[in-house]
């Protein structure tokens, strides 16, 4: 397989796009090796076996080693990268994986026009297994496009460069001794989380507090070693880290959760509601940790600017939260996400703090944490940068008031006059204790709002209308096998963007799906036999181009096992202008009530009872 782009940007500027956009996120270890020639290009030659090893740089990416070449011809460059798969053999090492070499090729057209091409070496035999290895149409059709794309981008980026307040080298070291030590908190998670982006990303937070302290303890001349609280420390593995790794401190969340029970006595964790207000200061703590910590992100810097003149924060902002609720964006020439951090970084600095940025290595999106560790003010002006604070948080909150049905709610409006009126006598507050009447902090009980709990009427009829939308938006297609022969007409309708598909919705519809996590697309992905959504575009799923499950593929992860086979009706059998695709002994759901088979887990149960 090969395809190409044309591109006009300068090559070196390419290649440095391509590594910055894809050198980050996934799992395993990234060897990177660098060579500059003089003569004529070819690829570099590895070894047959290779072990990394602690002396290069590791990336947290899929596990693929990269190598590099650049070969110079006069003041032109010619770039390959040729991406070589490694799998570990029962001896511990690491082997090609040849069917699934692939390379980038920059090639040089004339003038200011440039070819970027993508080479698949053995296309005939490419495996795919969704999670390391992407499908092959997806190098051409996807992989390209953004390639070409980031080669000619030359927008500044909106944050800082990535672990700028660090030594990155010591950073490596410190991640990759961590990993090491905390990677059986993979197989034992009893969370319903993904366990390798929750362990892996809360070992790289804790690399980065462990690295920013011992910093600190250098350059204030520190024996002992920072004490912390972790508040709204969710599942509480940072708490657990930090801990074992010699820092007293605790972690503070509303709910308890079932991993708690795992870390030992030596991991403090305690369930408490935290209310923004005198009661819950911290004057013997030397840093708050604000991890996703959601209503309490805006609340942190004034929590440790009160507890006292030498108490520290790190926040890592998620979700957008205001002192009294959910964040309303006020300027729209920047992202939402950056807006947020301004605002976070302001209310640091009104705290009298001096706020640094950075951006961590993490599998997330929202990877920039503010840093609050040296103050702008002396201590004997303590009073006046409180009573800044209060201003502060007056003139963007607003009134308390009561509704009707007995709720807090505010008033949005500015309170400019320094007045607010009187809660009703229903609303108790204790006296000098509580910085913000109303403050509504989460909930106990986490609701479930990942479109599960919807009435089954509702989710059968916004089922029906997509569908019907997708199948009557183009002409009936015919499909081809992989030998080019005609298959059918049956109508596999045209794809919509999620965009498009929601504009067709009414009003009362996407407002019950807007109070779900995910919406509409967690919906259309729920329903799995009916949909496939990809890139934003939601598509009829043909079941005819699915393959089968691959029998060295851990049976978890097969999408159909034999215990489900016929539990459930065929909706393409009910529903399809065409029926449904696939014979009745190929679809693995009923064509009809008399197909129906009792799920083999009901049985089991049964059986149990």
């Amino acid at each position: 397989m090969r395809a190409h782009r044309r591109t006009s940007q300068n090559q070196q500027d390419f290649i440095t796009s391509r590594y910055n956009r894809t050198g980050f996120g996934g799992k395993g270890n990234v060897a990177l090796w660098y060579s500059q020639q003089q003569t004529s290009g070819c690829p570099l030659l590895l070894p047959p076996r290779i072990k990394p090893s602690n002396s290069c740089r590791f990336l947290q990416v899929a596990e693929i080693c990269v190598i590099l070449v650049l070969t110079l011809y006069d003041d032109v460059y010619n770039g390959t990268v040729t991406f070589l798969p490694l799998e570990e053999n029962s001896e511990g090492k690491y082997q090609i994986k040849k069917c699934n070499i692939y390379q980038i090729q920059l090639t040089h057209i004339k003038d200011e026009e440039w070819s970027v091409s993508v080479v698949a070496a053995f296309p005939e035999d490419w495996f795919s297994d969704g999670i390391a290895y992407p499908k092959l149409e997806w190098l051409g059709s996807e992989l390209l496009s953004k390639l070409a794309k980031w080669s000619v981008e030359q927008k500044p980026s909106e944050f800082k460069s990535t672990l700028s307040l660090i030594s990155i080298a010591k950073y490596s070291k410190i991640y990759q001794d961590l990993k090491e030590k905390y990677k059986e908190m993979v197989k034992v998670w009893p969370e319903v989380t993904d366990p390798e982006k929750f362990v892996y990303e809360d070992v790289a937070i804790a690399t980065y507090l462990l690295i920013l302290w011992e910093e600190e303890r250098k350059e204030k001349g520190l024996s002992k070693k920072q004490s912390f609280v972790d508040l709204g420390c969710g599942n509480g593995l940072l708490v657990h880290i930090l801990n074992n790794e010699g820092h007293s401190g605790r972690g503070i969340d509303v709910r308890r959760r079932k991993i708690w029970d795992m870390y030992g006595p030596e991991t403090h964790l305690e369930e408490s509601t935290i209310i923004p207000g005198d009661s819950h200061l911290f004057p013997d703590t030397d840093w708050l940790i604000g991890n996703h910590s959601d209503e309490l992100t805006p609340w942190i810097p004034v929590i440790a600017s009160r507890s006292s003149y030498s108490c520290c924060y790190f926040v890592l902002p998620c979700c957008f939260f205001d002192f009294h609720g959910k964040y309303n964006r006020r300027q729209s020439k920047k992202t939402q996400y950056r807006e947020y951090l301004d605002f976070v970084a302001q209310v640091g600095f009104v705290c009298g703090f001096h706020v640094e940025e950075d951006c961590l290595r993490i599998p997330s999106t929202k990877r920039v944490c503010l840093v609050g560790k040296n103050r702008t003010y002396p201590p004997t002006d303590c009073a006046l940068i409180d009573k800044q604070i209060t201003q502060f948080i007056d003139n963007r909150q607003t009134c308390a008031v009561v509704t009707c049905d007995g709720r807090v709610g505010f008033n949005h409006k500015d309170r400019t006059d320094g007045v607010c009126k009187e809660l009703p006598e229903n609303v108790t507050e204790t006296a000098g204790t509580t910085w913000m009447p109303g403050f509504q902090p989460r909930e106990k009980v986490e609701q479930i709002r990942n479109c599960a709990s919807l009435p089954r009427d509702f989710v059968d009829d916004v089922v029906l209308s997509v569908a019907n939308l997708l199948l009557n938006a183009a002409p009936q297609k015919s499909c081809s096998n992989m030998h080019g022969e005609s298959m059918d007409t049956w109508n596999q309708g045209e794809s919509l963007s999620l965009k498009e598909v929601a504009e067709h919705l009414n009003k009362e519809t996407l407002k019950r799906l807007k109070s779900e996590y995910g919406g509409l697309q967690t919906l259309l992905k729920n329903n799995h036999q009916v949909f496939e959504v990809l890139n934003g575009r939601v598509h009829i799923r043909d079941w005819r181009k699915e393959k089968p499950s691959r029998k060295t593929k851990p049976e978890v992860k097969r999408r159909l096992s034999a215990e489900a086979f016929k539990t459930r009706l065929c909706w393409f059998f009910i529903h399809h202008p065409d029926g449904c695709s696939l014979p009745s002994e190929s679809c693995p759901y009923a064509h009809g009530t008399e197909e129906l088979r009792q799920s083999q887990i009901i049985k089991k149960k049964k059986h149990l009872q």
